[in-house]
């Protein structure tokens, strides 16, 4: 369902049709406070109203400790699943807590409805799509937007405040159907992506105020859904603990340290011989333990079910409740604790202050949200309504993200950007050409409208509209003749291919990289038939093997846009025609279709293994062939780089306490974090980056390491990242922090992470490499 603001009236009567639009606000919004069941804590209601819990002045665990305090054992735990039942006797409303908002509100969950004066709400691009613009300031604007959009939709009692996303697992493998939901491959970007999402969607409130609460999954381990006969239900990821402290745990830390995260979500599969969300050592020790998380942990849907019935994990179902609630468990998406944990109590497999535990950590939460505080409108962002959602500054948001996000592959000669004088007719062929739902991927809502890439297009040329295909299984070559005709009729061509969520979904893992059905035959027939030049556009989550293309010297440029929301079409055809520069970079590696042969989807070692044919994954491990690597991306200008300023020598200062193991051990030339003082070591880089083509654009600057030769280290990492604006012929000083803890490190076989001592190289853009040396300083800092 599609819906657009009206333009403000240009009348002499503007003030008086403001006022009617506030009164009729006024008045819904009146009419459904009447309409509905007061809020817990609703001062209208003497039913509650006197009780310690509703007392705001009071500290949130005195008035947690009250509210449990009140409550039956039954009542407890049927508060322990996400359709929550209601407590009349307490003024509590029932409350279901799956709402998603992966990138932007979502329906997905039965906790968000669309309909009536919220009839759709702004859908950014597919979070793989905002991942290449490697830009932390938007990452965390579009967080801030879709909790404004998810508050307004809360006031008016269409959603919750507990908002199931963002997804941060790896992209380890490139036929995972859902790596489209991921901010990519590399644990710093996803980190980083997490921990800024995370605090736009929950805000800066003063006194640990949530304005909603977000949620960051599937821990840990999780990138297989259906592949080969081996599904999510059943899968026993076999991790080592260096993998998992290097790679797989590296988003999930960043959401709960940095990102400061209300709950956290266990994943379906096994690690190592153990259910996620029976294993204490993930939850209680390491999530709750070791980074403080301060919220609840809940289980992906039926997963407390799956390790019964699927997993046989446990002989019993009140077994399976214990054991999940002891680890560390607080909330069952799905009803089976709700039916097993009060026989689980009496059998004495579990105590009823573990079930208080629990439920202390789910109502801490719904009160930092301010859902014991009475009517929302009296509260903070009370004041959100209809008139928040799909606003012309959200929608262009959407926009420029969907710009920031696109990745040009190839430009040859150059191609782009094309011209409103020479290219006045375009021929607009492929599946995805006119697609409106594809370009908002999965996990998505009902979003405000949509510009297809065929409309986009329209905007600056005249166009000839082919599909070529039906659907982007391109079954077969019937079409082909009239894409062909449409071709040789105009100026330039442009082919809209890729894949949707027929190809790459949830529970739907990709078989091959290759474009599906005949799409490959539909691009070289056309590009053969082209009068002028010929663009291919990519729309997918996942890398696509398009060799035949980079090779194509008919197929003058290639873009890659993701899936790039509801704006998409129109930010297409703003990079085509050059009134955007593109800037985005891919934030995963495209390999080509022969690294499958010895890659089964199933293995999750990260390192190479050449004795029995194993090639390792991602940039940082995987040595061989791509099609095109991680980080790439080209530009309508040309950018260089020059270093200002860093440091050339680093003291890694060693506690007295470990001076004398250090000295006496191999293992002195890879100093322990733990022993050093990680504070202390944040290095500053500086460096000038020069415009120096035609060009105004925006520039994407990445920084990787080299760390000394070590068996346990990766090729190469990315250690920072930055966004910079630049006129042509403009130059400008950007300053990046490297924390030398957290980014120069390396992670032993034993998970352990350390320091290596010696020289590391930073590679700073494609044109600047710069040394730094490593020595440690025996007995600097006192232990």
């Amino acid at each position: 369902m599609a819906y657009s603001h009206k333009p403000k009236p240009k009348t002499k009567n503007k003030t008086n049709i403001l006022l009617v639009f506030f009164f009729f606000l006024t008045s819904f919004s009146n009419t459904l406070v009447a309409a509905r069941a007061p809020f817990a804590c609703d001062p209208r209601s003497g039913l509650t109203r006197s009780l310690r819990f509703c007392r705001t002045t009071l500290p949130v665990h005195v008035r947690v400790s009250d509210l449990i305090g009140r409550l039956t054992l039954q009542e407890k735990i049927r508060l322990l699943v996400n359709n929550a039942i209601e407590v009349p006797r307490l003024g509590i409303q029932g409350y279901e807590w799956w709402s998603e908002a992966l990138h932007g509100v979502s329906n997905v969950g039965p906790g968000t409805k669309f309909g009536g004066a919220f009839p759709g709400a702004t859908s950014f691009p597919q979070v793989i799509t905002t991942a290449a613009s490697f830009n932390e300031s938007l990452w965390e604007e579009i967080g801030r937007v879709v909790s404004d959009e998810a508050r307004a939709m809360y006031n008016g009692g269409l959603a919750g405040l507990t908002f199931w996303s963002p997804n941060v697992n790896i992209f380890r493998d490139p036929r995972w159907g859902r790596g489209q939901e991921t901010p990519g491959e590399d644990p710093v970007l996803a980190g980083k992506y997490a921990a800024s999402y995370v605090r736009g969607l929950q805000g800066n409130g003063a006194g640990n105020k949530l304005k909603v609460a977000a949620c960051c999954k599937h821990y840990t381990a999780y990138d297989l859904d259906n592949w080969n006969g081996v599904d999510r239900y059943h899968f026993n990821a076999r991790v080592s603990r260096q993998d998992l402290e290097d790679t797989y745990d590296v988003p999930f830390k960043a959401c709960v340290v940095e990102g400061k995260v209300a709950s956290v979500m266990c994943s379906y599969n096994q690690v190592n011989g153990k259910p996620t969300c029976a294993d204490p050592d993930l939850l209680k020790n390491t999530i709750r333990g070791q980074w403080h998380l301060n919220g609840y942990i809940v289980s992906d849907c039926d997963s407390v079910g799956v390790l019964y019935d699927s997993q046989h994990y446990t002989k019993t179902p009140e077994e399976a409740a214990a054991d999940t609630i002891k680890a560390g468990l607080d909330l069952d998406c799905g009803p089976f604790l709700a039916i097993y944990t009060e026989a689980a109590v009496r059998r004495g497999l579990l105590s009823e202050i573990d079930v208080n535990n629990a439920l202390a950590n789910l109502i801490t939460v719904q009160m930092r949200l301010g859902m014991f505080d009475g009517e929302p409108s009296a509260q903070p962002f009370g004041n959100l309504g209809p008139n928040d959602v799909c606003t012309p500054a959200h929608k262009q948001l959407a926009l420029e993200a969907a710009r920031q996000g696109i990745v040009l592959l190839k430009n040859r000669e150059p191609t782009l950007p094309l011209s409103t004088r020479r290219h006045r007719t375009v021929a607009v062929i492929g599946p995805n050409s006119d697609v409106t739902v594809t370009m908002i991927g999965n996990y998505a809502g009902v979003a405000c409208g949509y510009t297809t890439s065929l409309q986009g297009i329209g905007r600056y040329a005249k166009t000839i509209h082919q599909a070529g295909c039906t659907g982007v299984a391109c079954d077969n070559n019937q079409q082909f003749g009239a894409a062909e005709a449409a071709a040789r009729q105009a100026d330039a061509t442009v082919l809209v291919m890729g894949l949707d969520q027929s190809i790459e979904a949830e529970f739907r893992d990709r078989s091959g990289l290759l474009l599906p059905g005949h799409q490959q035959e539909l691009v070289s027939r056309v590009a053969k038939a082209s009068r002028g030049p010929t663009i291919l556009v990519l729309m997918s989550g996942g890398p696509i093997d398009v060799s035949f293309a980079q090779r194509d010297p008919r197929i003058g440029a290639i873009l890659w846009v993701g899936y790039p929301g509801q704006a998409g079409g129109a930010a297409i055809a703003d990079v085509l025609f050059g009134t955007t520069n593109p800037g985005g970079k891919l934030p995963m590696t495209w390999y080509p279709q022969s690294y499958l042969a010895n890659v089964p989807m199933t293995s999750m070692d990260m390192r190479a293994n050449p004795t029995r044919g194993y090639p390792g994954r991602t940039y940082r491990f995987y040595k061989g062939p791509v099609v095109f690597p991680f980080g790439y991306g080209l530009s309508y200008t040309t950018f260089v780089h020059k270093l200002a300023q860093a440091p050339t020598q680093v003291s890694i200062p060693i506690a007295r306490l470990h001076a004398s193991s250090a000295n006496s051990t191999s293992l002195s030339k890879a100093v322990r974090v733990t022993h050093t003082d990680c504070n202390s070591l944040s290095l500053r880089i500086h460096i000038d980056v020069e415009n120096n083509g035609p060009t105004d654009g925006t520039h994407t600057l990445l920084i990787f390491s080299t760390p000394p030769t070590h068996k346990w280290a990766a090729h190469k990492q990315l250690v920072g990242f930055q966004k910079v604006h630049l006129a042509a012929g403009s130059r400008q000083r950007v300053i990046l922090g490297v924390h030398v803890c957290k980014h120069l490190s390396i992670v032993d076989q034993f998970g352990i992470r350390r320091i290596p001592m010696g020289e590391h190289t930073l590679h700073i853009g494609d044109d600047l490499k710069h040394s730094i040396s490593f020595q440690a300083d025996l007995g600097e800092i006192k232990s």
